[in-house]
């Protein structure tokens, strides 16, 4: 096991005129499951193939343990990627796919096979031993690909998006498989993924970013309740939490034709500014008799929960167009119809998030 860390790891591509990883600083604990996570072009693949000797490094260092890695061939990192498209070769089995690496590296052919029977019990496969890669599922392939890294045992594993290619149901079974298949092997792992509802449920600490720039990291649930910045704010959740432009008033921020309730020390934060961002997940509004006016235009009724879609009432045909869609969590047996107005409010104001619009950083704690 080892730690990772980027220190001021830098990639430009030849031909760019700005970096696709920019100064990244980032510190992974021996054994942790770190997700690194952002929308397409963020940098988090290009990170991944910097920490497998795949990318140059322009520029600051990366370790593995107390080892300086960032000239190393990837070869000499004692590490192993489990790729997007599994990357088995067709012609062998199953066994052979798990082993190759080990025969590569002259491992004696008994401790081979018991490493590989190892691997595939603790996966699932001995019954496919035998197959090639044709005869088996998506999700088996995958897994195969898992037990290709795990035989060698590595200091740390690398992932590049490995579930992308499994249909939705196969994906959310393989995603428990892998976290808990990790956490028994206790094995340092990075993660990369562009969907954040894999980052939240994998990950013990996930990092959020944006055009080669390290946005965030925390724990999932931090992420979620402190977003540091407006792009993480709307990046994690799903549904997305709702991030509202308004006017600064006394006593808060007034959104259509409603104020909400904000700290005057939040506020006081916002010298100079005029209008705030406001944001509220959609289980922290409520239909009330009291609120903000939405005009309904969308129900799902989704069996144990509800979600409701609208934007601002009084706006005209061309203002819905581009106005920004508010979602609300409400009860699947009382939701209200497509079509009318009702009132929202927050449950509790304390779950209100304040952003600067000139900073977009968070203003309250």
């Amino acid at each position: 096991m080892a730690t990772v860390s980027f220190n001021d790891a830098t990639r430009v591509y030849p031909g760019s005129d700005h970096p696709a990883v920019d100064k990244l600083n980032l510190e992974i604990g021996d054994g942790e499951f770190m997700v690194l996570v952002g929308p397409s072009g963020c940098g988090k693949s290009t990170s991944l193939r910097m920490l497998a000797g795949l990318e140059e490094v322009n520029a600051g260092r990366i370790n593995i343990g107390d080892r300086d890695v960032t000239d190393l061939p990837p070869k000499d990192r004692d590490i192993a990627m489990v790729f997007q498209n599994y990357a088995l070769y067709p012609h062998m089995t199953v066994a052979d796919n798990m082993g190759f690496a080990l025969k590569m590296a002259g491992v004696p052919k008994a401790e081979r096979d018991s490493r590989v029977m190892d691997a595939a019990k603790l996966l699932g496969l001995e019954s496919f031993l035998s197959r090639k890669p044709k005869a088996l599922s998506g999700g088996q392939r995958q897994r195969v690909a898992m037990g290709r890294a795990i035989v060698r045992q590595p200091q740390v594993f690398l992932m590049d998006e490995p579930l992308s290619n499994l249909d939705a149901k196969l994906r959310v079974s393989t995603r428990t498989q892998i976290s808990a298949l990790v956490t028994r092997l206790g094995v340092t792992t990075v993660y990369v993924t562009h969907d954040q509802v894999e980052a939240m449920t994998m990950g013990d600490r996930v990092a959020v970013m944006k055009d080669g720039i390290l946005q965030q990291v925390d724990s999932p649930l931090s992420l979620y309740d402190k977003p540091a910045n407006l792009f993480v704010a709307g990046f994690i959740g799903s549904p997305a939490m709702n991030l509202l432009s308004g006017k600064i008033v006394p006593g808060g921020v007034q959104v259509g034709d409603y104020v909400l309730p904000i700290a005057r020390e939040v506020l006081a934060k916002a010298e100079g500014e005029e209008t705030l961002t406001v944001g509220v997940r959609p289980e922290n509004l409520r239909v009330s008799d009291d609120g903000f006016s939405l005009d309904v235009d969308v129900v799902e009724e989704l069996g144990a929960d509800g979600y409701i879609y609208g934007t601002l009432a009084g706006l005209d045909t061309a203002e819905k167009l581009t106005a920004q869609q508010i979602v609300a969590r409400v009860s699947a047996r009382k939701p209200s119809q497509r079509g009318t107005t009702i009132k929202l409010n927050t449950i509790d104001p304390a779950n209100i998030h304040v952003f600067s619009e000139k900073t977009q950083e968070r203003l309250n704690d």
